[in-house]
């Protein structure tokens, strides 16, 4: 998803500059944009709530049994 949000996908950057480009990004992935599934706040306002927020994602591994990942 940050890929394609911040058009991450350029190779004709350097390296300096491309980690730069993805640290840029990533800040504000997590500082700036609202997220529907964090009730419109950002990853880091929702991680500061005392309240815990209603379940707004879905888990895209639905085949995944449990009793066969305990050891």
């Amino acid at each position: 998803m940050i890929k394609t949000e911040f058009n991450l996908y350029s190779s004709s950057l350097g390296f300096d500059q491309t980690k730069h480009r993805i640290s840029k990004s990533i800040k504000s992935y997590n500082e700036l944009r609202p997220h529907a599934s964090c009730d419109y706040l950002t990853p880091n306002q929702a991680h500061l709530q005392s309240e815990i927020l209603n379940k707004r994602w879905k888990n895209y591994n639905r085949s995944f049994n449990h009793e066969k990942a305990i050891v």
